[in-house]
């Protein structure tokens, strides 16, 4: 392909013009791409119907990605420029593109589409904007909400290089604060099944039993008491299908705006040989109380089904959560994650979810729990790998699911039956909570393998019951009746704390998403498993000096406990009486390249809770994309004030308030009095800067 840009025209910033067609930029970090080698895609400039399809002389036809215009050939390798130079040729082949991979991440396949996400600085007008889309040929399609001055552009027929390209020479502009490429990457739902029958939902309540230990359920009884759940609370499923002709979803007002982003229609119902983990998880939530069948966590609450396109492309998630936004959604349960080994987020990504997270439910926001993982890995950390087949996974491997980390959503973990860590559960310190689960080996499944359980082996049996929840009606799904037993992972522990937050809204409406959060976690069991991890000898199932478990987050939910606290909230909080201010202008240097960072102090001595918060921040660095910005409270609760979307910028003069940084909202009721900490990380080598000044101001 031929360059229009010349790469010499840019100044020798940001990615070397050897790895233009290599880096991929995403969420702030550089990600390795490596192209793949038997398979490539092309998009039609007119309809063309499948059998022709099948019928072309360059590729053999595998499928569709209709959310991208996509079709999939596979080719021999020493084909494959060949077959995409006659696919470009041809006359109704709009463009052809290479398929990639993930380097360490095997079997993650990488689909570009004609969507490239650019921000760019407050400096820039509308004439650079349009000069710098004319010369890479782009047209702007639409701004995006939550980025300021970011805007979504179509790569039009004028241009002639791909779209990651593209998006590494926009680097080079100093009007650019952060270019991406919309990529595809096939979503992974979190479930494995266990052997395990017990045909009664013991994770609600039990009073002890085979496999059964005294508190592993969630004491859900003593909350039904106080509410089982209302209307006007919804809960947004998404999944892969909903069976909503099965009688536990039936129920005046029981299904809301139901969505299928797959299909573009408004039916998110199981193809016909699909097995619906959907219709499990919807269950567990949600299913009715109707005298038959099975009993959700929150009865009386409505339930929103989503059927997602089973790609993680920037506008399918953007689709789920503003769908979710805009029909009144106040819990968004999602039981999946991408099939990969590294999954950072997109910028487009991290805004939408921030966005229903602080937006949704009129400004007080969604709350939002995603599946840890059923990998036994950790949700962001490093794993020496060894003996996978065909040595998949070998070395010092990076782990990371990006959707876990986000600040504003809440990771799952799974416990077990009898109160101990589920040996697939995954971990670390991004977990919020866990939920009585299933026991089973550990594994991931591959868009090219398939599953495959991770390793070591794991020796010793496995104890612990699985989970009981609806099922496709007949023959279809995961049992020949209407219900299965053998369900579980972290995709059935979700759920089961979304209805607990659904529970919790029923009982106060007033509260906002961080809030049901704090509850949450601060209400939950500390269950501890003293035991060592049996498949990697590591014990982490006890508590840190903050009341955090690597294993179990704060703890395994508590219904009753939950919506006690939630019932006790439910007097306004009266407002600030007055203000008490601290400031530290000690300048301080930010260490390079180095992940312990800077932290700077600030100490309040008045008593009373925070009504109110600001903060103050006055630093300059080289690169501030480089940087991740945390406010920790006195009880060492911290809160990302800002993430590393700051692009080329190198000073940051700003006020972050509730009102413009919600997640701020967490730390109101805390005690004021006490050690506050500015923690300021630096993730890159090379650029370097310095905290010159911080102030904090509480209302009390």
């Amino acid at each position: 392909m031929s360059d229009r840009v010349n790469s010499s025209d840019f100044p020798t910033i940001g990615v070397p013009a050897s790895s233009l067609g290599v880096v991929l930029q995403r969420g702030g970090e550089e990600l390795i791409l490596e192209k793949v080698l038997d398979r490539f895609t092309v998009r039609l400039a007119t309809d063309f119907p499948p059998q022709q399809l099948s019928q072309v002389s360059w590729g053999i036809w595998q499928r569709s990605i209709p959310q991208a215009r996509l079709e999939l050939f596979t080719v021999a390798p020493n084909q494959l420029d060949m077959a995409m130079s006659q696919a470009r040729a041809a006359q109704n082949i709009a463009f052809a593109s290479h398929v990639y991979k993930i380097k360490d991440n095997p079997g993650t396949f990488v689909y570009l589409n004609d969507q490239i996400t650019i921000q760019f600085t407050s400096a820039a007008d509308t004439d650079s904007i349009n000069a710098i889309a004319t010369t890479f040929g782009l047209a702007q399609e639409k701004p995006i909400l939550g980025l300021p001055n970011a805007f979504v552009f179509l790569i039009s027929k004028q241009a002639v290089e791909n779209p990651i390209k593209i998006t590494n020479q926009l680097q080079r502009f100093t009007e650019v604060l952060a270019a991406e490429p919309n990529i595809l990457v096939q979503s992974e739902t979190h479930y494995k099944p266990s052997d395990s029958l017990y045909p009664q939902q013991w994770y609600l309540n039990h009073n002890g039993g085979k496999q059964l230990v005294v508190g592993s359920h969630i004491s859900v009884e003593k909350a039904w008491d106080i509410t089982r759940g209302l209307r006007s609370v919804i809960v947004a499923v998404v999944d892969d299908s909903f069976d909503l002709n099965h009688p536990d979803f039936q129920g005046n007002g029981k299904i809301v705006a139901p969505r299928d982003l797959k299909e573009n229609d408004f039916l998110p119902l199981p193809d016909e040989q699909e097995t619906s983990h959907g219709t499990a998880c919807a269950g567990i939530a949600l299913a009715e109380e109707n005298g038959t069948g099975i009993v959700g966590v929150a009865p009386g609450c409505a339930l929103m089904p989503i059927r997602s396109t089973g790609f993680l492309d920037d506008e399918s998630i953007e689709n789920i959560f503003n769908w979710a936004i805009e029909k009144g959604a106040s819990v968004i349960s999602c039981s999946w994650g991408a099939s990969a080994v590294y999954f950072p987020l997109s910028l487009r990504q991290r805004a939408a979810i921030t966005r229903a997270a602080t937006k949704g439910r009129n400004g007080k926001g969604c709350v939002i729990l995603f599946a840890a993982g059923n990998a036994n890995r950790p949700v962001s950390g490093t794993v020496n790998e060894r003996n996978w087949p065909k040595n998949i996974l070998e070395g010092n491997t990076s782990w990371l699911s990006g959707f876990t980390v986000h600040p504003d959503v809440m990771a799952i973990a799974a416990s077990t039956s009898l109160s101990k860590k589920a040996a697939y559960s995954n971990w670390g310190t991004n977990i919020s909570v866990c939920a009585p689960s299933n026991n089973a080996p550990p594994g991931i499944s591959f868009q090219e393998t398939g599953f495959v359980y991770t390793q070591p082996a794991i020796a010793t049996s496995l104890s612990g019951l699985g989970v009981f929840t609806t099922d496709q009606l007949g023959a279809a799904g995961y049992d020949p009746s209407n219900f299965t037993d053998n369900f579980g992972g972290t995709s059935s522990a979700t759920p089961v704390v979304a209805g607990v937050a659904a529970l919790i809204l029923s009982a106060n409406s007033d509260l906002t998403a961080q809030q049901v959060k704090r509850i949450l976690q601060e209400t939950a069991d500390k269950i501890v498993d003293p035991d060592p991890d049996p498949q990697l000898g590591l014990r982490e199932g006890t508590y840190d000096g903050n009341g955090h478990c690597q294993w179990f987050g704060y703890g395994k939910v508590n219904a009753v406990k939950a919506v006690q606290a939630a019932q006790q909230q439910l007097a306004s909080a009266s407002n600030a009486s007055r203000q008490v201010q601290g400031v530290n202008d000690n300048q301080i240097a930010i260490p390079d390249n180095h992940q312990q960072g800077v932290k700077s102090a600030i100490a309040i001595s008045e008593a009373g809770s925070v009504r109110d918060i600001q903060v103050t921040i006055n630093l300059n660095h080289d690169f501030l994309g480089d940087l991740e910005i945390y406010l920790i409270a006195p009880n060492n609760q911290q809160v990302l004030l800002q993430s590393r979307t700051l692009g080329r910028r190198t000073s940051l003069q700003t006020t972050y308030t509730v009102r413009s940084h919600p997640a701020l909202k967490q730390l109101l009721s805390l005690p004021a009095k006490g050690s506050w900490q500015l923690w300021v990380i630096d993730y890159v080598p090379q650029d370097v800067g310095k905290l010159n000044t911080w102030k904090l101001t509480l209302g009390i």
